[in-house]
């Protein structure tokens, strides 16, 4: 390829670097730099099969010109002094590096238009990042409003029976009297919709049952072990001055989540932000499934959790006044 064939590639691809900034496409100019980059790569080592040549005219011009001054005449018979050595040399090194910048600079061009590309590409999706987490904030602060006023007209109960989906509906339990004999009774209890499905729930909801290894056919054995994680965790954000979800749901035995790791609790006693604790949000329900049982103690917990939001951005402003 020749040079001029080159430079025109190169000057396509930086049109192309300045067409997709335009744009705005961050996955184009992730892919844009990284055949740009190997591109560079390519050339580069083309260029510097040629280099050997280069450095032997070098060579070369710089020994005649030392053995010029050496012997005080040139090849032709003329007077050599020491000046016209130091300016030959000075000629002859430009002449060179002249020479190396034209055989890389297409790959130096075409590595500095990558470059460009990829931090183009990174810059793009802060800013997006930044929107997304602008927009998580009202989205989150609009639905925490509107729960707000939910619990207010009517009701804590009425409220989870909305958010969850709980409906309640009356089953038979058997139980024991004080002589000791079993009659089966009815009750209403709240039942939870067949199929769990965490999506239709708080997007950190969790659910305890019968599938979680620490799960025990004893609501009031679950009820406790839940309620130690829970202080547990507070006092790990009083500790810390701070605490992701995703390290809770390392101590309930749950898989992380995207979200967990954003989102959490900020313990910052001089300027609080929230709670500063950690509350599970336990809600006893049964399983229909559960209802078709003798005795029907079966019982699971919906856990949905009391994080600020995403503090990400407080930690800077929060987490070294929280610890003095």
């Amino acid at each position: 390829m020749k040079k001029n064939e080159i430079m025109k590639s190169v000057s396509g691809t930086v049109h192309k670097v300045g067409f997709q900034l335009q744009r705005k496409s961050p996955e184009l100019l992730v892919g844009l730099g990284i055949i740009g980059a190997i591109t560079s790569a390519v050339l580069a080592c083309k260029a510097t099969t040629k280099a050997g040549k280069i450095i032997e005219e070098a060579n070369d011009a710089i020994s005649t010109i030392h053995q010029a001054n050496e012997n005080g005449v040139t090849n032709a018979g003329e007077t050599y002094s020491e000046q016209d050595c130091k300016k030959d040399l000075t000629v002859a090194y430009v002449q060179t590096g002249v020479k190396f910048a034209k055989l890389y600079a297409p790959s130096v061009l075409l590595g500095a238009a990558s470059i460009t590309s990829i931090l183009a590409s990174h810059n793009i999706m802060k800013k997006r990042n930044v929107a997304l987490a602008a927009a998580y904030a009202a989205v989150d602060k609009s639905f925490k409003d509107y729960r707000g006023r939910v619990l207010e007209r009517f009701g804590e109960q009425v409220e989870k029976e909305l958010r969850y989906n709980i409906k309640a509906q009356e089953i038979e339990e058997t139980v024991t009297d004080g002589k000791g004999k079993e009659k089966t009774v009815k009750k209403t209890a709240d039942v939870a919709e067949a199929g769990w499905d965490p999506s239709k729930y708080s997007p950190y909801a969790k659910i305890f049952d019968e599938s979680h290894p620490d799960w025990r056919k004893d609501a009031e054995q679950n009820l406790y072990y839940l309620k130690a994680l829970q202080a547990q965790a507070t006092d790990k954000l009083r500790s810390q001055g701070h605490l992701f979800l995703n390290e809770v749901y390392d101590m309930l035995g749950f898989k992380r989540t995207k979200a967990g790791s954003a989102v959490g609790w900020i313990y910052d006693p001089r300027h609080p932000i929230g709670d500063d604790f950690v509350d599970f949000g336990m809600f006893e329900v049964r399983r229909p499934a559960a209802v078709d049982f003798v005795n029907g103690y079966e019982r699971s917990f919906i856990l949905d959790f009391n994080v600020v939001g995403d503090i990400t951005s407080l930690l800077a402003d929060h987490q070294d006044e929280s610890l003095v």
